[in-house]
């Protein structure tokens, strides 16, 4: 199907390429030549593009600059060149046209949002960088932050599980900052704090703000940076109506190699005598398929003298790559801005969407019997039995954990979320005068959402309770006010903008939940929870917070060379203790325009020289209300029947702000007349007073208490490099961008902390992971390994530790002492793994000839490692479940030769490095091919812009990492603990995709 699309795409291409050559030749023509110099030195500018307007038609200047085209005496002649101002010249029946073309420093006059406002690029002292409306909808993507992956420097996105349809994403901004509270970045939406992002086709641009100097105007907001995101306005004119519909197929990008039917009949006779079952089933072909979205967005744009509109609906629809994965969303977008008199602008903005999550149980925290999901299902079941036994009933595991086969998993699994997001906002902006003006904005926010959760009869964990549904529900309001004066002044060589004002916000969150088992019929799923024999204690809960904060920026330019910026933020928040809740967050940059300097006149091959620094500090209040007052808990009573409450929490009165202080150094340049622009930066941030769950003695009867102790770093640089290779009638434009950042661990209560998050089946100690002093976050901790016993060998001794030929080698490194001892055990432990990357990349290169647009993105991660579970579970070979396609070179007594150990119903699993793998890899990230009908066929028709593409998304993926993918991440979903803590870890995650979409984006 997609190679006859493509046929089709190509021939209607060919065929309107010849038509619009055809219609061009015919129309009368005449010579035109001419000269295009520079304004200030009338030297010739070599490369100069010169078309004919509203054709594709066109040519290039020679290295003296000359031309020559043949042009209809009626055409219009557009010369343009970067770095200088764009001409248009009528022919008129000329023959000769000498154009003179003066330099355009529109770029350092280019606007970048900022909070509460806007700059001058010239003016921007802070580390700031912009992503372009093209980037952000290049593909289709659930959310504009999947597409923000590798466009800007020091900001790092995984997604949490893979391709999942609906699934969240990771993002750091420099590294993160807290260890139990989030690091996750804010997000503003035409000025509404904590908004969700609209659709990636409603957004115009995106501004990532990094430093303490752009972010401190946020204070406790910003202490994890800031997405600043604009969406798109109507402008004054003819109404615009935009379709833009996609469609994608998508399939999973690697399966695991493992043991057929007849390998796993071979395998388990090596611990008992063992009888095919008779099937040979791949069970990862019958739980994939291949997966579909379809996206499609309709808007209306327009205006009159005084009012401005633009209205935007999106559908998207897409069906997993896993059978029984889905994920709808239906959302409208729109605003409203009117100039309601000369000094009075008004505006309103609204959001809304409906998703609808049909999931299947991946990342299961627990895969023990009857609790495993899809994927370690596929990967771990008997491949000798069928979908189906004799009975007609879905087949069950024969060895190990009792399991539900993957297809039953699939199908007979019911979990469903739906997700309502609302928001509006609306302001005034009232001029005072033409450097004063006053804005006030109102947001209100709501998310409300219901998870509906059913394990039928037909599985073993529903069989087993007859039955068991749940259903959970929260509603999340959040209402915001913005009170801010704007003071923007110049004199002579002086210009000063000043922005003061108050911030208040509350969020309410309401959430109960309840459950029950024991139904005569799995009809009714989770929606008839009064038909279960055994209601279940039901919760709910209620948290209100509140945010009060005092802003102010001043940023002073002297003569446009020399920048001041001065910010302060005083906040207030409920969470913390009574005497605790207010904190005041400065911050101060300075930038110098060195270019601007005499000395530099000379210099002509700059076009800018820019150096920045700052320093400043941020808060982070991310943390659930009451987190400082006691709390209770129920508990089990000792009269039948009866309630009772215990201790949750211990009251914390000294508990207060977490505090993130960050330097930055940055330099702008530019070179040759704009065609080279390079933005370096390197900065360190410290965060003390961690908001930190320390570990209290056991007698205590709490097992954590919420504390301000504890200190982490993180130090990076950040490189951009953006490049004009070549203009006119070819253009090739690329960005390469590369950043580094360096996690430790400062201070902590007690040095150490030893922590796990593997799946509670493993039947581990939970100290996987690692904090320590002088260490990244997240640390692996395990054994040396050291391969396998030969026969020979001497063997080392220790509880639970292989003594035999053929069994698992490890190295004895330490003893009670801190000294080998000769013997094995928890001791001889260490370091084996940093999950964070060395270095995160990405090259995107965009071609154009005539109509026609190519652009490539490349993305890479390097350096970083992963703890693998799901090796561990399939190389354990204990003959519990299937195993890797590497058991074939097992250790036999006839064929020692080999790396891989013999199979062992006594080995356990254990944590070491031969499951920690380098996760580097280098993706072809997204690849479009793009053709835009020409105008002079448009102009005889209603169309007013037509573009059609075909595009690919991880078409290529280098990686020596042998699991199913990279870039994955297990409970790692959190806002908290688990999002900063749970770093690089891999079990039974949903498979990433390889996706080709063929797309049309038509303008009426």
């Amino acid at each position: 199907m997609k190679e006859d699309l493509l046929k089709r795409f190509k021939l209607v291409i060919a065929i309107l390429v010849i038509a619009a050559a055809s219609s061009a030749a015919q129309a009368q023509s005449n010579k035109v030549q001419g000269v295009v110099t520079s304004f200030n030195d009338e030297s010739g500018i070599p490369g100069a593009a010169v078309l004919i307007e509203g054709t594709s038609i066109g040519t290039v200047t020679d290295f003296d600059g000359a031309f020559t085209i043949e042009a209809s005496p009626d055409a219009v002649l557009v010369i343009s060149f970067v770095g200088y101002k764009t001409v248009k010249v009528p022919v008129n029946n000329q023959s000769q046209i000498d154009v003179q073309l003066e330099e355009d420093y529109t770029s350092l006059e280019e606007v970048v949002v900022v909070g509460y406002g806007t700059v001058k690029k010239s003016d921007l002292s802070g580390s700031v960088s912009s992503v372009k409306s093209a980037d952000i909808a290049a593909f289709p993507a659930l959310s504009a932050t999947q597409t923000l992956q590798g466009r800007a420097a020091g900001v790092q996105i995984n997604s949490n599980n893979g391709g999942q349809p609906g699934a969240s994403f990771n993002v750091k901004i420099r590294g993160g900052t807290s260890i139990n509270a989030s690091s996750d970045p804010i997000t503003v939406v035409d000025g509404f704090v904590g908004a969700e992002m609209p659709p990636p086709e409603d957004i115009a641009s995106i501004e990532v703000l990094k430093d303490a100097s752009a972010t401190a105007i946020y204070g406790s907001r910003g202490a994890n940076g800031v997405i600043m995101v604009t969406t798109k306005k109507g402008s004054k004119g003819k109404i615009k109506i935009d379709f833009n519909s996609s469609y994608s197929t998508q399939s999973p990008t690697k399966q695991l190699d493992l043991l057929n039917a007849a390998e796993f009949t071979d395998y388990m006779n090596e611990f008992a005598p063992y009888t095919n079952l008779g099937s040979d089933t791949n069970w990862q072909d019958e739980i994939y398929q291949t997966g579909i979205i379809s996206n499609n967005q309709l808007s209306v744009s327009g205006g009159a003298e005084n009012v401005t509109y633009y209205l935007s609906g999106t559908y998207f629809d897409q069906q997993g790559v896993v059978v029984g994965s889905e994920y709808k969303r239906y959302s409208l977008n729109g605003n409203v801005n009117v100039e309601a008199t000369k000094f009075l602008k008004l505006g309103m903005s609204m959001y809304g969407r409906r998703g609808t999550n049909v999931g299947v149980r991946t990342q299961e925290g627990s895969g023990g019997a009857g609790q495993a999901g899809v994927t370690s299902t596929a990967f771990r079941f008997n491949p000798d039995l069928g979908i189906y036994d004799a009975n007609g009933m879905y087949t069950r595991s024969t060895i190990g954990d009792q399991l539900d086969n993957p297809v039953a998993m699939a199908t007979q699994y019911d979990r469903e979320r739906v997700t309502d997001r609302f928001q509006s906002n609306v302001y005034a902006d009232l001029k005072f005068t033409d450097w004063l003006s006053f804005k006030t904005t109102l947001g209100i926010g709501s998310t409300n959402w219901r998870d509906g959760e059913y394990w039928p009869t037909t599985l073993i964990r529903g069989q087993g309770a007859d039955g068991l549904g749940g259903i959970e529900s929260r509603k999340q309001s959040s209402v915001i006010s913005e009170n801010y004066f704007t003071v923007d002044k110049e004199y002579g060589p002086h210009r000063l903008t000043w922005v003061t004002g108050y911030s208040f916000q509350k969020n309410t969150s309401e959430a109960w939940k309840a459950s029950s088992q024991g139904f005569i019929t799995d009809a009714g799923r989770f929606w008839s929870l009064d038909q279960g024999a055994v209601p279940n204690t039901p919760t709910s809960s209620l948290t209100e917070s509140t945010i009060k904060s005092f802003y102010s920026r001043a940023n002073y330019s002297l003569q446009n060379k020399y920048v001041l910026t001065f910010t302060g933020r005083y906040d207030g928040a409920s969470n913390f203790a009574a005497n605790n809740k207010w904190a005041f967050f400065p911050s101060g940059a300075v930038a110098w325009d060195i270019k601007g300097e005499s000395f530099m006149d000379d210099l002509n091959f700059l076009t800018q020289l820019k150096l920045r620094g700052s320093y400043g500090l941020t808060g982070n209040q991310a943390i659930g209300p009451y987190q400082s007052l006691a709390s209770l808990e129920p508990t089990y009573s000792i009269v039948p029947g009866g309630n009772a409450l215990a201790v949750g929490t211990l009251a914390n009165p000294d508990l207060t702000w977490e505090t993130t202080s960050q330097v930055d150094v940055g330099l702008d340049i530019g070179l040759f007349e704009g065609r080279v622009n390079v933005v370096m930066d390197y900065y360190e941030k410290i965060t003390s007073d961690l908001l930190f769950q320390r570990q209290l003695p056991s007698y205590v009867g709490v097992g954590t208490q919420l504390q301000n102790i504890g200190k982490v770093s993180n130090k990076g640089f950040e490189f951009m490099l953006s490049t004009k290779n070549l203009v006119g009638e070819f253009t090739w434009n690329s960005d390469f961008i590369i950043s580094a950042n360096r996690n430790e661990v400062l201070e902590l209560p007690d040095s150490v902390e030893f922590y796990g998050q593997e799946p509670g089946h493993f039947l581990l100690d939970g100290s996987s992971q690692l904090l320590l002093e002088g260490q990244p976050v997240g640390v692996f901790y395990g054994y040396d390994y050291q391969g396998i016993y030969q026969t020979g060998d001497a063997f080392i001794p220790g509880s639970g530790f292989e003594q035999e030929a053929g069994g698992e080698s490890y190295a004895d490194i330490s003893g009670p002492d801190g000294e080998p001892d000769g013997l094995l055990s928890g001791e001889d432990r260490k370091i084996i793994g940093n999950p964070h990357p060395d270095f995160v990349w990405s090259f995107n290169n965009s071609f154009g000839y005539k109509n026609f647009d190519l652009n490539i993105f490349i993305q890479g991660v390097h350096g970083n490692d992963m703890l693998s579970f799901t090796n561990m579970e399939l190389e354990t070979m204990s003959g519990k479940s299937n195993v890797l396609s590497s058991a074939l070179d097992r250790w036999t007594p006839t064929d020692p030769n080999t790396d891989v150990p013999k199979a062992s119903s006594t080995r356990a699993f254990r944590v070491s490095d031969k499951y920690v793998y380098d996760a580097s890899y280098v993706r072809l990230k997204n690849v479009t091919l793009g053709y835009t009908f020409p105008k002079t066929i448009l102009d005889k028709t209603f169309i007013r812009s037509l573009r059609l593409y075909v595009s690919g998304q991880n078409l290529l993926t280098m990686t020596d990492y042998p699991g199913l993918d990279p870039e994955v991440g297990y409970q790692n979903s959190g806002s908290g603990a688990d999002g900063n803590r749970n770093i690089g870890l891999d079990y039974a995650s949903y498979p990433n995709v390889r996706a080709y979409t063929f797309g049309i984006n038509l303008g009426l």
